[in-house]
């Protein structure tokens, strides 16, 4: 089990995860505009694979780090496999947008026009759109042999020209595409008719630099190494820190040149040794650089070309007037995001900011909306007096700078604001509130596998539970106070946190089910994760499967877990599911010998998770609520729509529909919840 050729390449599993991704910019389920969403979605993925896992690869080779991976790859190696790999999948994405996204956008009246396309009316438009609307904006610059080569800010996009003057002397000339102006620009006339900004700036270059001839006008754009490396072990002021690294950020060594496959000629190699990069890193486009532009097309008002409206349901004990806390301290409730509304979330932080019987409030916030209501509901319970903890992790990354923005307003309101702990990134979902009762002090927890995101819990699917169970309650209290004095917890009883004791939870919970098959006890593992990329679960689940255990893996994302090798991974299957909502829950099922054990997380099976952060495991009990998690899991895994199975080479292949039954599960989800909702079911939160 220890053979390096049992596992998988963390970066080139990510790099098909990303592939699966691009599959819906043709899947012709997907409306046109959702199919343009994807690409754009591909192009976002791929800069943020580039900043921090990409840049980590090449800063190992230039440091001469020579420790393989799992699959036995050194640093040079994986960089070499990963450049090649996304050069291929970066020319695929670019041929679906030149001969499908293109025409297909067409047909429902949205016209991408390059320069050459149009009529002489709209270059008479987009002449005098320049020079009203965009010339005082922009900075034209020069670089030649006398003049050092100015600093690029990373992902902006540029456009480089040669210039020639007096004497032929030749000189590059650039400008940056002003980002504070809108990209996608409207022509008048019928229908939806765009040009791209560059296009406009790059027609109309000859203006900004009059005394040259400007040939071989090209748009280019470069990405910098966009890891963060704050040891905060070592720093006696972490927010100080992680200002400070923001600002070097944009300003990190170049690891990717993007550049007009025409310009490869005349400006490529130029380019190319001022960045100092090796021709592999520089990617010839045979069309617009970075689409993600596509995804603001998205605000038209063209229904046929959208997804349906989906409506998210409001479960029945929260319909109508209702004192939340009743309702928690009569059942445990669960909630599935987006198909149950997030509304829930933020009206029990409203109601506890605004009962009178609360008397503190604690809470970890890892990723936060920018028009957070939770965010506003701690600061208003904080000024009316009482105890409000939040740990807010400014190390979440890409959203450092809103944390620390929202950690100033918190503490400005009274909150006791903590911004992480030495070493460690806290990413549980939880919220404790303390509250005073006829009969007693009582805790209401919630739990979460997402953020405490309302934007997000519209696209992801994730879920949480509410419960006022005394255990639960007593582990929270011990979890926080680790949070703020670094207090071990002294043997909480339900909830297990990482890094002290989760990964051992896991392997103890894999451990029986092993055990049980050796005695003749069917056993089962049925998880639903991001990412499976530890190597000592790994080997635990090789492990389970040679025992006999029936193990079903739902893994959105990266899987270094070689499944069905025969007599090493035979009874072992991984399904990936890509579709409209961003499969974001972690879920663990163990049969325990016919009693079965349901479990959710923040934390995926992942040595960050398991070993560099804080994260949270909490119980989900009852029959009911274990039945209604198992029939969600089993749908999922019935999908033969947007389900691909891994295959023991690390391919994905799709899983083709049984003749005309055609299963997709967030599909289904959302009809289901459609028709209880017209047919106004008088059913519990536990049965719904």
């Amino acid at each position: 089990m220890n053979n390096q050729t049992n596992f998988f390449n963390r970066e080139l599993s990510w790099l098909e995860f990303n592939r699966r991704v691009l599959g819906q910019a043709t899947f012709p389920h997907n409306p046109v505009l959702e199919r343009a969403k994807f690409l754009s979605i591909v192009s976002s993925n791929l800069d943020e694979f580039f900043m921090i896992r990409v840049a980590s690869l090449r800063d190992q080779v230039l440091a001469g780090y020579d420790k393989p991976d799992i699959s036995g790859r050194l640093p040079e190696q994986q960089l070499s496999e990963i450049l090649s790999k996304a050069r291929e999948m970066v020319d695929a994405q670019y041929e679906i947008y030149r001969t499908r996204t293109v025409p297909q956008l067409a047909r429902v009246n949205i016209k991408l026009l390059t320069f050459l396309r149009l009529s002489p009316e709209d270059k008479q438009f987009a002449a005098e759109y320049f020079d009203r609307e965009i010339y005082q904006v922009l900075t034209p610059m020069v670089a030649d042999d006398s003049r050092d080569f100015p600093l690029i800010a990373s992902r902006s996009l540029h456009i480089g020209a040669n210039l020639y003057g007096a004497g032929a002397t030749k000189k590059f000339g650039f400008v940056e595409v002003p980002a504070a102006l809108p990209r996608l620009i409207s022509l008048p006339g019928e229908g939806c008719r765009y040009i791209l900004l560059e296009n406009v700036i790059r027609a109309q270059m000859h203006k900004l630099f009059p005394q040259a001839t400007v040939k071989n006008r090209y748009v280019f754009r470069i990405t910098r190494n966009a890891d963060l490396q704050v040891d905060n072990e070592d720093v006696s002021d972490l927010l100080e820190a992680i200002k400070a690294q923001l600002k070097a950020r944009k300003w990190g060594s170049v690891i990717r040149l993007e550049l007009e496959k025409k310009g490869m000629r005349s400006l490529g190699n130029y380019l190319a040794e001022k960045f100092e990069l090796s021709e592999p890193e520089v990617f010839p486009i045979s069309g617009p650089l970075n689409l993600c532009f596509l995804f603001r097309l998205n605000a038209l008002d063209i229904p046929k070309a959208k997804y349906k409206p989906f409506e998210a349901r409001l479960p029945k004990a929260f319909r109508g007037r209702y004192n939340i806390f009743d309702q928690i301290k009569s059942q445990d409730i669960l909630l599935h995001h987006p198909f149950d509304s997030f509304a829930p979330v933020d009206e029990f932080l409203r109601q506890a900011a605004d009962d009178k019987h609360v008397l503190a409030i604690k809470q970890t916030l890892y990723r936060v909306s920018s028009t957070s209501a939770i965010v506003k509901s701690l600061a208003r319970a904080a000024r009316a007096g009482k105890q409000v903890t939040v740990l807010l992790e400014i190390k979440a990354r890409f959203d450092e700078e809103n944390n620390i923005e929202w950690g100033s307003k918190l503490e400005k309101a009274g909150c006791h604001v903590i911004y992480g702990l030495p070493g460690l990134k806290t990413h549980s979902k939880i919220t404790l509130v303390v509250r005073r009762e006829r009969d007693r002090i009582r805790q209401y927890v919630h739990l979460g596998t997402g953020n405490y995101n309302g934007s997000t819990a519209k696209l992801y699917t994730d879920f949480c539970l509410f419960t006022a169970d005394k255990a639960i309650g007593a582990d929270a209290i011990q979890f926080f106070n680790m949070l703020t004095n670094y207090a071990l917890p002294d043997g909480m009883r339900k909830l297990c946190a990482a890094p002290l004791s989760l990964r051992d939870r896991f392997m103890q919970l894999i451990d029986r089910e092993i055990e049980n098959a050796q005695n003749g006890i069917p056993g089962e593992i049925f998880a639903k994760m991001n990412s499976l990329l530890d190597h000592k679960i790994t080997q635990r689940l090789y492990a389970a499967s040679q025992a006999g255990v029936r193990v079903r893996l739902l893994v959105r994302g990266i899987c270094c877990l070689r499944p069905g090798e025969p007599g090493l991974s035979g009874n072992i299957e991984v399904r990936s599911i890509v579709g409209r909502f961003l499969e974001h829950s972690r879920i663990f099922l163990f049969a325990n010998g016919g009693s079965p054990e349901l479990y959710m997380s923040s934390a995926d099976w992942m040595p960050r998770n398991l070993d560099r952060r804080v994260e949270l495991l909490f119980p989900v009990r009852g029959g009911k609520l274990i039945r209604r998690v198992r029939s969600i899991m089993e749908l999922y895994w019935e999908d033969n729509v947007q389900s691909s199975v891994l295959q023991p080479d690390g391919q994905y292949i799709m899983r083709a529909a049984d003749g005309d039954r055609s299963i997709s599960a967030q599909i289904k989800l959302m009809r289901s919840d459609v028709r209880k909702r017209k047919q106004g079911r008088a059913t519990t939160n536990e049965t719904e």
